[in-house]
């Protein structure tokens, strides 16, 4: 993870960085206004004590994160009963899983989030602060992260 001087961070990750130990909990706050990405955390130990059980219970590896806890947590649950509606069959494709989680961010957070699913792929992505998480459920790894909305005026014509 590099710090970029703008209100972003930038991200690379490569399936070869799954092989190195994780980090359960990595989260760097939000520096984002937005107060729907926000929610006070009276015991952050005790935070972090629920998002461990809730890894160790859905089987997942908490590999980077830039979001606030419910937040992380939200994405953990929601991605787990995804999983769990397409068991046993039929299976839903990564790109559902990946569209619906999506979705339910853009309702939840505002608009602009973005999620790669998959067993295999590398990402460089620029998110703002307080969207960004990576992790692994059973064989899949999942990117989620949200980027800033600008909105391009096209020049008036003579």
């Amino acid at each position: 993870m590099q710090n970029h001087p703008s209100s972003s961070l930038m991200h690379s990750i490569t399936m070869e960085e799954q092989q190195q130990q994780p980090k359960l909990i990595k989260d760097h706050g939000s520096k984002d206004k937005n107060h729907t990405m926000h929610a006070p955390n009276p015991n952050p130990s005790q935070t972090i004590m629920k998002l461990a059980s809730l890894a160790i219970g859905f089987n997942v590896r908490l590999k980077s994160s830039d979001m606030p806890a419910h937040m992380q947590e939200h994405a953990l649950c929601h991605t787990r009963s995804l999983l769990s509606l397409s068991t046993p069959s039929p299976k839903l494709s990564n790109t559902l899983i990946a569209r619906a989680l999506k979705k339910e961010f853009d309702t939840k957070y505002g608009l602009a989030w973005h999620c790669v699913v998959g067993k295999s792929f590398g990402s460089f992505v620029s998110h703002t602060g307080g969207g960004f998480i990576y992790f692994s459920i059973d064989s899949l790894s999942v990117l989620l992260f949200k980027t800033e909305v600008h909105l391009v005026r096209q020049p008036h014509s003579l």
